[in-house]
């Protein structure tokens, strides 16, 4: 792709390229968790501090601070909510620098607690003060922020920041994490309360970089339907989750939905994910009128009279929780083992996509693993969306793999019209304003090849520059692919060792039946068979058809 030139007039590039900077010492590449320094002509401002260990930022302190001050990372700290990945590192911020402004909205500044429960809720400072929604306060001089709902999360924020210099203002936005789509507890954004602001800088996640989700009810559906043809098969079922947001959404899907009311039916709530109901119930004035008007009528979470019961879930019961069908939600760090115990199950273990669960591989003997989504971020659609709704010179990717982010940056239609940039920690944004920019390449992101038609099969053919992304290890982990058409399109994708052991495990539960979880000519859940009915098409491990072969032992 050749060089875009890409010209903004009307101001002085030499004053205005001094206005702004982002020097990022976390943007969750690895797992690192959020932090940004931004600089607004002579204010630092932390955004976020989800770093596990402070030790960059302690570092950095020296190279930022202006001449005279005194030695701390930012003038103040503002927090977009209250999740891990976003709020980890400041508990320790705090402890270094007591005198350090820090500041968040009402119910982010009421959760953040519950990142440091090992340390016990009592023996947390009450560190962060509350700014309200929608309101402009100047927090520093010449410095305005604004905060917006971002959906999400309870409580989370966009900030708006207004840098008021004796020339011009200066506007930046960072998202934090949004959801344009209205969750069971949080509304999501208001695109509307964003449109016409003028924005110099947009900061903005990019976590599930350009891909494209069903409607938000159509993946609950999903995931309702799979839980409900468990119960009925005599499952019981396990869902690791965080400890806020999606815990909680889980349960209001579970209470709420036609499948699981009014059934005779235990829904147990352990561990970190229990103390997040308990932070919720504090703060139903803060939550959409939908929701306080079901809270009026019922209990929002704990409630054992009417069904299905939902309750808290003691130590001495865990041995007996599964010995009938039943759902359980615990914390996404917890040892599964500790559930799926002798003389109960069968257990279907759900992970949401983008889990923080490590699947480890003698997990497959605890019972059938499974993947959902319930996405609680904006897919590529609606990340573009909102930059087109705002319109910024400039546009910083951060929160997402580096290939996620890349194949933003990558995207025609914003390179058209935006300074893209997606930094790695440790890299300095400049972000100049009204001054000539040369835009740089896109990074190639296709791929051509050949396509063989044999008399029995189809040799598909790629460059082997497709192995030097980082993603094509998890790709072609097993060597074994699954084919899909998508319109006119067809879709390849790798399966994982992961899917390959469900199947095994399906496979070893159906051993005695003739069916197609038992029949040679299944693999990946298809009918592999020409002289099948069921050819080439998805079929139900319990189905069967007249073709049917035994496979044999150890295919």
């Amino acid at each position: 792709m050749s060089d875009r030139l890409s010209v903004f007039s009307g101001y002085d590039p030499a004053e205005a390229a001094s206005e702004l900077e982002c020097l990022p010492y976390g943007v969750h590449h690895h797992n690192e968790g959020i932090c940004l320094l931004v600089r607004m002509g002579p204010h630092r401002l932390l955004l976020d501090c989800g770093l596990r260990d402070i030790s960059g930022l302690m570092e950095g302190i020296t190279k930022s601070a202006r001449p005279g001050s005194s030695p701390q990372p930012a003038d103040l700290v503002l927090v977009s909510h209250a999740h891990p990945d976003h709020a980890k590192g400041l508990l320790a911020v705090h402890e270094a620098f007591p005198l350090l402004p820090i500041y968040a909205g009402e119910v982010t500044s009421k959760l953040l607690p519950l990142n440091w429960l090992e340390q016990g809720t009592q023996q947390i400072p009450n560190f962060c003060q509350a700014l309200p929604l929608r309101k402009p306060i100047e927090i520093a001089d010449g410095l305005v922020v604004e905060l917006f709902p971002a959906g999400h999360l309870p409580g989370a924020v966009a900030i708006l920041l207004t840098y008021n210099a004796p020339k011009r203002s200066y506007k930046l936005m960072y998202t934090g994490d949004f959801f344009l789509s209205n969750s069971r507890l949080v509304e999501g954004l208001r695109l509307e309360e964003l449109r016409g602001l003028q924005l110099d800088v947009l900061i903005i996640e990019g976590t599930y970089g350009t891909s494209r989700h069903p409607h938000r009810r159509n993946q609950e559906n999903q995931l309702a339907e799979r839980i409900n043809r468990a119960i009925a098969d005599g499952y019981s079922v396990l869902l690791p989750t965080p400890a806020l947001g999606l815990g909680q959404e889980l349960l209001m899907l579970l209470r709420s939905h036609h499948h699981f009311t009014g059934r005779d039916l235990d829904i147990w709530v352990n561990g970190a994910v229990a103390t997040g109901c308990d932070a919720y119930l504090e703060l139903l004035p803060h939550f959409p009128p939908s929701v306080q008007n079901f809270a009026r009528h019922q209990p929002l979470f704990w409630d054992e009279r009417v069904r299905p019961r939902v309750r808290r879930l003691q130590p001495e019961l865990r041995p007996l929780v599964g010995t009938s069908a039943c759902i359980v939600l615990t914390d996404s760090t917890a040892d599964l083992s500790a559930y799926c115990q002798p003389e109960t199950g069968p257990w279907l273990i759900l992970l949401p996509e983008k889990t923080e669960v490590e699947f480890n591989e003698q997990y497959s003997k605890l019972g059938t693993f499974e993947t959902y989504l319930l996405a609680q971020h904006s897919d590529g659609p609606g990340t573009t969306q909102l930059i087109h709704n705002l319109r910024p010179q400039h546009v910083v990717f951060v929160h997402g793999s580096p290939n996620y982010l890349s194949d933003l940056t990558s995207l025609e239609e914003l390179q058209n019209r935006y300074h893209l940039h997606s930094p790695a920690a440790g890299t300095l944004v400049e972000l100049p304003i009204g001054d000539t920019f040369l835009q740089p390449a896109a990074p190639e992101a296709n791929y051509e090849g050949e396509l063989t038609e044999l008399e029995s099969v189809v040799t598909i053919s790629l460059p082997d520059a497709i192995t030097a992304d980082p993603r094509w290890r998890q790709f072609a982990d097993t060597g074994l692919i699954e084919a899909r058409w998508q319109g006119e399109e067809l879709v390849l994708r790798g399966l994982s060792q992961k899917e390959l052991l469900k199947q095994a495990s399906d496979r070893y539960t159906w051993s005695d039946v003739d069916c197609c979880g038992t029949c040679r000519h299944q693999r990946g859940q298809r009918c592999w068979n020409p002289a099948s009915p069921l050819y080439n098409f998805k079929v139900t491990l319990d189905g069967y058809c007249p073709a049917f072969e035994r496979a044999k032992e150890g295919q």
